[in-house]
Formats: C-alpha cells, sequence, structure tokens
C-alpha cells in the first residue's frame, strides 16, 4: 500500500468529549500515522500477518479481515497466500475507511473484495484465516462471544484467527505499569501530554479492553483448540487461535 501520510494532531486542537471517537473522514486521513505512532509494534504485526498468513492459507480459501480499517492487513494477508487461488475479503462499516482502502490497496491488489459491513453480522464461510486485527475492544463486551462462535464455525479445519487487542493488566498494578509505558511510547512520538489525555476521553467506552486471561477463555469458550500469544508490547498483544 502506498499513499501519502498526514500527521495526526487531530486532539492538539480538538476537545474531546468521552465516548466521541469514531472512525470518520478525519481519522481515515491521519490514520497511518495515528497508529504507528499509538500502538507499540504495530508495523511488525502488519509484516507477520503476511508470514502468519503464507503458513496457514489453503489454497482455494478464504481469507476475511475483520474491521479492516485502511486494509494493511487485508493486503498483508493478499501478500502471504499470493498464488494459491485465495478469495481476500476486507470488511469494515465506516465507509470513510473503506473508501481510502480502496484507494490505496486497487493498483497492487485489485482482486481484494472491500465490503461495508457489520462485522457481527458478515457471513463467513470456507476460510483458512480470519483476522481481527484491533477490532474486537471495539464492540460491546456482550457481543464479543457471538463474533468469535461465528468465526470459528466459518473456518475450515487447520484454519486460524489472528486476534490482535489492547488488553488490560490482570491487577491494578500490572495494569498501571502498562497504562504509564504506552503512554511513554507516545511521548516519544511525539504526542503531548494533552493530545494523549483527550485521545484518551475520546475512547473512554468506545475501546474496552479486557485481560488476556478474558481472551484465553472466551476462544476456549468458542471452541478454538488452542490459543498461543506469538506478540506482546507492553498491552498490546496478537495471538493465534486454532480450530
Amino acid at each position: 500500500m502506498s499513499g501519502k501520510t498526514t500527521r495526526d494532531d487531530m486532539y492538539a486542537t480538538r476537545v474531546a468529549a468521552p465516548g466521541d471517537f469514531v472512525f470518520d473522514e478525519t481519522v481515515a486521513a491521519v490514520f497511518p500515522d495515528m497508529i504507528s505512532r499509538s500502538v507499540p509494534g504495530y508495523p511488525a504485526i502488519i509484516n507477520m500477518i503476511t508470514l502468519l498468513a503464507d503458513r496457514y492459507a489453503q489454497p482455494g480459501s478464504t481469507l476475511c479481515d475483520l474491521g479492516c480499517s485502511l486494509g494493511a492487513s487485508t493486503v498483508a494477508l493478499a501478500t502471504g497466500a499470493a498464488g494459491r487461488n485465495c478469495h481476500v475479503i476486507g470488511v469494515d462499516n465506516a465507509p470513510a475507511m473503506l473508501d481510502r482502502a480502496r484507494a490505496l490497496s486497487h493498483a497492487d491488489h485489485p482482486a481484494i473484495v472491500w465490503r461495508c459491513e457489520d462485522v457481527r453480522t458478515v457471513g463467513i464461510a470456507d476460510a483458512s484465516v480470519v483476522v481481527l486485527n484491533f477490532t474486537l475492544q471495539f464492540l460491546p463486551v456482550d457481543d464479543r462471544l457471538a463474533l468469535l462462535n461465528r468465526v470459528h464455525e466459518g473456518l475450515r479445519p487447520g484454519g486460524v484467527l489472528i486476534l490482535s487487542e489492547k488488553v488490560a493488566g490482570t491487577d491494578e498494578q500490572a495494569n498501571d505499569l502498562l497504562v504509564e509505558m504506552h503512554h511513554a511510547f507516545k511521548r516519544a512520538n511525539g504526542y503531548s501530554e494533552l493530545e494523549i489525555s483527550r485521545k484518551r476521553s475520546a475512547l473512554e467506552s468506545v475501546l474496552v479492553p479486557e485481560t488476556l486471561e478474558r481472551h484465553r477463555a472466551r476462544l476456549e469458550d468458542a471452541g478454538f483448540a488452542r490459543c498461543d500469544v506469538w506478540f506482546q508490547c507492553f498491552n498490546f498483544v496478537s495471538m493465534v487461535a486454532r480450530r
């Protein structure tokens, strides 16, 4: 994917009300800069999704990126599964994000299908790899198991779910350390204390993190045979769950 990157200074000027973060045109315009400066290890996660797709994508199967935003992980799936006649689908319910995903990827990956739908209701079938890359955390907690059940049911035997999430610490002390280190990461990437505070307020009740243990238990409840953490930096983790 290519395209001009606009620096994220949204919360240098915007006064955030609790819970007002939305994936609109403003966020879409700065999203590549925002996520690279806000999520530790995000470029590495995208690169490794390519390698995981190379390992697990089955010929002729479907590869689904649920909550694809600008399509970085969708393109990673397509790249890793190149030459296997896989059907690659990127799904997002934010038109502004999906429009940019189409524009950024079309020249290099014209076969990717982009669908503007709710990930909670989109059809999943004959899949060998499904990605939820920092998506589940934005859904109401009560809706999360139902989605994982549907993902499990839609996977072929031997298929995998790649689940990346911002997580909460197991106790208050652990959580405080993770949050403090994440904020230090953001300061090191040029965000001011005011921007960090405003962004945190905007995400209140929109992004609801859970502990790693809760994620493992829910994946087991959904029927996944095992779940392995392959990446963690501070409170950001990525897991592979096998059907």
